[in-house]
């Protein structure tokens, strides 16, 4: 009987030689304000630490703990960019607002008013596309009312939308005096 071993030939370590000294590594992991930034800076003074012994992508992110694929990006970012490279990102942060100030107590008004009819955000968005003339998806609204008016969709008013008044009163009266013969 034959046995065949097969022999797996793993590539080498990508070779990265960091350029900055400890103590001004240390300086920019003080400085970083991000997480994932901090991470790239750690990533790079471990390189720097273990210097003469090259690390692959899949050490480096366990003693960093992030994902391999994120080590392999920031090493080629450094070596393409260096240390400013490293330090920026391109995050944006939260997208413009759609919705003014006005537009704002305009349907918080809109919202709170027991008497306005609004059936769903189906109804709210037709409301918003036709009153500020703008358009808007349904998500985008339905996230927007429940961050900000703390809506939901099938909530119980405590009276009917066209409900009499008048009607009412009357009704009371009478039974109050009915009820006082028995």
């Amino acid at each position: 009987m034959v046995q065949i071993y097969h022999e797996y030939i793993m590539a080498n370590a990508k070779e990265i030689l960091v350029q900055e000294s400890l103590e001004e590594l240390q300086k920019y992991l003080r400085r970083a304000s991000c997480p994932t930034i901090k991470k790239r800076i750690k990533m790079l003074i471990v390189i720097k630490k273990r210097a003469p012994e090259m690390l692959s992508k899949n050490e480096l992110a366990k003693l960093i703990k992030c994902n391999h694929n994120s080590i392999n990006t920031w090493r080629r970012l450094y070596i393409a960019g260096g240390m400013d490279a490293i330090t920026q990102h391109k995050w944006t942060g939260t997208k413009s607002r759609h919705i003014s100030e006005e537009q704002h107590q305009q349907m918080a008004e809109k919202l709170s008013n027991p008497v306005n009819g609004l059936v769903g955000y189906k109804e709210l968005l037709n409301w918003v596309e036709s009153e500020f003339d703008i358009s808007m998806k349904y998500t985008t609204l339905y996230e927007y009312t429940r961050r900000n008016f703390k809506t939901k969709i099938k909530v119980a008013r405590k009276s009917h939308v066209k409900k009499n008044e008048d009607e009412l009163t009357a009704i009371k009266k009478n039974s109050r005096s009915s009820s006082k013969i028995f």
